[in-house]
């Protein structure tokens, strides 16, 4: 793109207050000390979103736009152009008149590529403007299935390399150090480590599962909290991989028999993504879990996490307060993490000292001072709050309580004058409580530091391309007890809705999550009842008899508001 037409795109933008000077100028300041594409840095700070830059780009150049994922496209246009040429350029076939080839770009300005297909392909080309994300996940839809597609093509490309530098051993034979590291830098195995990363990121996984078996390894991705399987891979090749990954992340890749932990980043499409690494001995081999931390994905906006109001109110006032302590609960991966970042963003100014200790750190705050405890090496969450509260904090953040040590330090410093945020795993608010109790802190302690208690889960949405309504039914309503929630919530509920499939969701009918929650808030008579030690069931019922949502009532007014699915709150709530 031009200097003149880029600087034409910006001033429409401003023009249009869809983007500040201030933004622009910081823009240009990562630019010019990291270089890449200045739309794609607008995009990844969330400073203009595509589709205003596609409008923009529209109005100035005059070529039309298009959704790709409203366009249903002949298969016979998809195969006048091979897959890499489409990849390399990004750009999707869409229609084909005589000798014109329409295309989508997400720059149809760009003179190099379109001449390059243009010789390649010897059709006159006519671009039209999508988006880049369409434009991938089009690509991704028709041309075998994506992974399945890069795979196949990686494996069958490769082959004969891959079996002639390769021999499939015994599982009784050893693999020494040397001999690894000459199978784990043979490009194959490079390409295919990079493929699977890449396509983690691409797909929005949070995590990836490499997993060996008898006669192959198996690659899992865990997408919007579902693992989804993707092509095998040949297990003579499993051992270099797991290696490949070993040495990405500074572990011993002549250790077999003993559990590894690391972590290594990686740039993929120009955002910067954390790799956690855990490696386990198991029957045919050493199974690898890779957590996924793409940092540009992930809002820490407490008002875009998806809280319903009620919930949104109690967070915000509390995070306000000068000292107390706000512990966030759940399983492992539904995002308690993210809810204490983004309050932390929330309440974050200059004035305020903010430190933070993590096992590990998972994303790095701009101004908030993070501690990775070190537990091998002596570095507690008990030992480094003690050390924090000699830095004059006024916010303080545990990664985890774990043991009645941390919560006593934890609790001792919210009694003295701090706000403190911590998670805890207990299955809901009204529980934490008693997880507490049993750990050993005394009741009175409780009532006296803690402000509120989050239970959170997080829940597929159902996607807006395919979404359609039906009706409750009457077995329905009485499974749900739809009637006492409609007397509870003032509202009355006649359908739900479901996805049904489609490019844009690749047939899930379900893209992205939000998240469900419950905030408990400790009134006098819940004190009361829990200085007296009175039992998890009690204590819920007094908070419901007093306002609070539980999970339940929350995630079914998502589903009545079509933001998820029945069987999506059945899956991850309890009655």
């Amino acid at each position: 793109m031009n200097e003149s037409l880029k600087k034409d795109l910006i001033q429409i933008l401003i023009d249009a207050k869809l983007l500040s000077q201030d933004q622009l100028d910081e823009a240009l300041k990562i630019q010019k000390e990291k270089s890449g594409k200045l739309r794609d840095i607008l995009i990844s700070k969330k400073f203009v979103n595509e589709n205003d830059l596609m409008a923009a780009l529209s109005q100035k150049s005059g070529i039309p736009p298009i959704s790709l994922k409203k366009v249903k496209i002949n298969k016979d246009v998809v195969s006048l152009i091979p897959e890499n040429l489409a990849r390399r350029y990004i750009f999707m076939p869409v229609s084909k008149i005589g000798n014109t080839l329409t295309i989508a770009m997400a720059d149809p300005l760009n003179v190099f590529a379109i001449d390059d297909i243009k010789s390649l392909t010897k059709f006159t080309i006519q671009p039209i403007i999508s988006s880049e994300d369409e434009i991938m996940s089009a690509l991704d839809t028709y041309y075998k299935q994506g992974a399945a597609g890069k795979f196949d093509s990686l494996l069958k490309e490769s082959a004969s390399t891959l079996f002639e530098n390769i021999t499939i051993t015994k599982e009784t034979e050893t693999h020494d150090t040397e001999t690894l590291l000459k199978k784990m830098g043979e490009k194959p195995v490079v390409r295919l480590t990079n493929l699977i990363l890449t396509e983690a990121v691409n797909r929005g996984a949070s995590d990836v599962l490499i997993e060996p078996q008898e006669k192959k390894t198996s690659i899992r991705y865990r997408i919007d909290g579902i693992l989804q399987e993707s092509p095998s891979v040949p297990k003579a090749l499993h051992n270099a991989l797991v290696s490949r990954i070993k040495v990405m992340s500074n572990l011993n890749i002549a250790e077999h028999r003993l559990p590894q932990d690391g972590r290594f980043k990686a740039k993929v499409s120009n955002r910067e993504v954390d790799y956690r690494v855990s490696v386990l001995p198991s029957s045919f081999g050493e199974k690898v879990a890779l957590r996924v931390l793409d940092k540009s994905a992930v809002s820490l906006e407490i008002d875009k996490l998806g809280f319903e109001d009620n919930v949104l109110k109690k967070i915000k006032s509390n995070a306000l307060k000068p000292h107390g302590m706000i512990i966030a609960c759940g399983p492992t991966g539904c995002g308690k993490t993210t809810t204490l970042y983004s309050i932390l963003q929330f309440i974050d100014k200059p004035t305020k000292n903010i430190v933070t200790v993590e096992d590990p750190v998972e994303y790095e705050l701009y101004g908030i001072n993070q501690v990775t405890a070190l537990p091998e090496s002596g570095l507690t969450f008990a030992s480094a709050l003690r050390s924090i509260l000699r830095q004059d904090p006024d916010v303080i953040m545990v990664g985890e309580i774990r043991d009645f040590e941390t919560v006593d330090v934890a609790i001792k410093s919210a009694l003295t004058g701090h706000l403190v945020l911590s998670t805890l795993h207990t299955t809901s608010a009204a529980g934490s409580v008693i997880r507490l109790i049993d750990m050993g802190v005394e009741p009175f302690l409780i009532t006296s530091s803690c402000l509120l208690f989050l239970a959170q889960r997080l829940v597929r949405k159902i996607c807006p391309e395919c979404k359609e309504a039906y009706k409750v039914t009457d077995a329905m309503r009485k499974d749900l007890e739809l009637g006492e929630f409609e007397k509870k919530m003032d509202t009355k509920i006649g359908e739900f809705f479901k996805g049904k499939g489609c490019p844009n969701c690749k047939n899930t009918g379900y893209i992205g999550r939000t998240v469900i929650s419950e905030a408990f808030v400790l009134s006098p008579a819940i004190k009361n009842m829990i200085v007296k030690k009175e039992p998890e069931s009690l204590i819920a019922e007094q908070a419901g008899k007093e306002g609070m949502r539980n999970l339940r009532e929350n995630s079914l007014l998502k589903a009545a508001r079509g933001v998820t699915s029945i069987e999506e709150i059945l899956r991850v709530t309890v009655d």
